[in-house]
C-alpha cells in the first residue's frame, strides 16, 4: 500500500499548490491551461489507445462497458459524490464536483494505475506508483489551478482504487498476461481521451459510464 498512499499524497501536495496558485492566475490564464490539459490528456490517451493489438476488443469492449455503465449509472453516482462534498463544504466553487470526477478518472483509468499496483501487491516493489506519483503531482498542479479543490478530493478515490487492486492482486496474479494489460491499456486509453473531450467543451462525454469497459479483456481472454 506503501505506493498508492504516496500517490494520493502527492495529489494532494499538488493540488494544494494549484489552489495557491489559482489566487494568482488570472481566470483567462486558468482558462488556458484547463484547454492545454484537455490536449494533453488527449495525446496520453491516444498514446495508450495503440498499445493493443485487437481492435475488434477494443470496440466491443468500449462498446459494451458503456452499457453497463449507464444501467449501473457510474457518472450519476460520481457526480452525486462530488456533489455531496461540494455540499458538505458549503462552497459556491461548481467546478468542485467537475475537478473531482474528472481527475478521478485521470488518474485512475491508465496502465500505471493497474500494473503499480498489481507490482505492489504481488511483489511489494512500489516503482511504478512512485513514477505515477510524480506524474500526478505534477499534473494535479495544472488541473487544481483551474478545476479547485475537487482535485484534492480525488486523491480519495486513487487511495480506494489503487488500493483495492493491490489487495485483489494475488487472487487475479494468473488472468493478468501482458496481453490482458495491453488490451485493458489500449480501452483506458480510449477512456482517457473521452475525458480530455470533455476538458476542451467539444463535446460532453459521460466518461464514468465506459470504466466497465477496462476490465472486459479479462473476461475475453478467460473465455476466448
Amino acid at each position: 500500500m506503501l505506493g498508492t498512499i504516496v500517490n494520493a499524497l502527492a495529489i494532494v501536495v499538488g493540488g494544494i499548490i494549484g489552489i495557491i496558485f489559482k489566487n494568482i492566475i488570472p481566470d483567462k490564464l486558468s482558462e488556458s491551461l484547463l484547454k492545454a490539459t484537455g490536449l494533453a490528456v488527449v495525446t496520453v490517451g491516444i498514446r495508450l489507445s495503440l498499445a493493443g493489438e485487437n481492435l475488434t476488443l477494443l470496440i466491443i469492449s468500449v462498446i459494451a462497458g458503456t452499457l453497463i455503465g449507464e444501467l449501473l449509472d457510474i457518472e450519476g453516482r460520481l457526480d452525486r459524490l462530488g456533489q455531496n462534498i461540494e455540499g458538505r463544504l458549503k462552497n459556491k466553487d461548481s467546478n468542485i464536483t467537475a475537478g473531482f470526477v474528472s481527475c478521478t478518472l485521470v488518474y485512475c483509468v491508465g496502465s500505471m494505475s493497474i500494473m503499480g499496483a498489481i507490482q505492489s501487491g504481488l511483489t511489494g516493489n512500489h516503482e511504478i506508483l512512485f513514477s505515477k506519483a510524480l506524474i500526478d503531482g505534477i499534473v494535479s498542479i495544472s488541473m487544481a489551478v483551474s478545476m479547485g479543490v475537487g482535485v484534492i478530493f480525488s486523491s480519495i478515490s486513487v487511495l480506494l482504487y489503487q488500493g483495492l487492486l493491490t489487495i485483489l492482486a494475488q487472487f487475479v496474479q494468473s488472468l493478468l498476461s501482458p496481453e490482458v494489460i495491453s488490451e485493458m491499456t489500449a480501452v483506458g486509453g480510449t477512456v482517457i481521451m473521452a475525458i480530455g473531450l470533455n476538458f476542451l467543451e467539444i463535446k460532453r462525454v459521460k466518461v464514468g459510464n465506459m470504466l466497465p469497459a477496462i476490465f472486459l479483456p479479462i473476461l475475453y481472454f478467460i473465455f476466448f
